[in-house]
């Protein structure tokens, strides 16, 4: 006869009281940014011009993202409240042990604020190929020549695909009237 077949309390066992619910107060404030977004998106809506005529309007798609951040922050609660806690990250194909290269990102935030700066003037056709090429070369690429290359053909080709496809003229800065 083993221990769990006697009838009773068995001594030195403690009966099992289920698993420890923790309470991730981060997940909770998740929660709240995601809650607050979402609101603060459908009120944002309310204000956008309805065209006449256009059974949809623009209020449709900030309505449901808005929406749908609120739902997903009150199911977020509820999952907190009840003691899910997220998977940690097992870092696959990421050594966690390895610290951040910050050199690598000053690069990229240096790339994109001088894009910012200077796509006014120079325009979208320009900077845009130079922010290619410069995000290509911060992250490790040594072919400058391509990316420059490839950097033109994306740029001109999303700035055309801009103008004539949505009707959205893009900066052509120096190139206008050329473009």
């Amino acid at each position: 006869m083993s221990a769990t077949d006697l009838p009773g309390p068995v001594p030195g066992h403690t009966p099992d009281t289920g698993p420890v619910r923790s309470h991730d107060r981060a997940q909770y404030l998740l929660a709240l940014v995601l809650a607050v977004v979402g609101v603060y998106t459908v009120l944002d809506a309310r204000g956008l011009n309805v065209g006449f005529g256009d059974p949809i309007g623009p209020r449709v798609f900030p309505y449901v993202i808005g929406t749908g951040l609120v739902l997903l922050a009150v199911l977020l609660a509820i999952a907190t409240s009840r003691g899910d806690v997220p998977q940690a990250e097992e870092g696959e194909d990421v050594d966690l042990t390895t610290p951040p290269d910050w050199l690598t990102v000053a690069k990229l935030v240096a790339i994109c604020v001088l894009n910012l700066v200077l796509v006014n003037v120079l325009g979208w056709a320009i900077t845009g190929a130079f922010l290619f090429a410069g995000a290509a070369w911060a992250l490790g690429s040594r072919t400058l020549v391509r990316d420059i290359a490839v950097g033109v053909v994306l740029s001109v080709g999303s700035w055309y695909f801009f103008y004539s496809g949505l009707g959205v003229q893009l900066t052509p800065g120096i190139l206008d009237g050329i473009l």
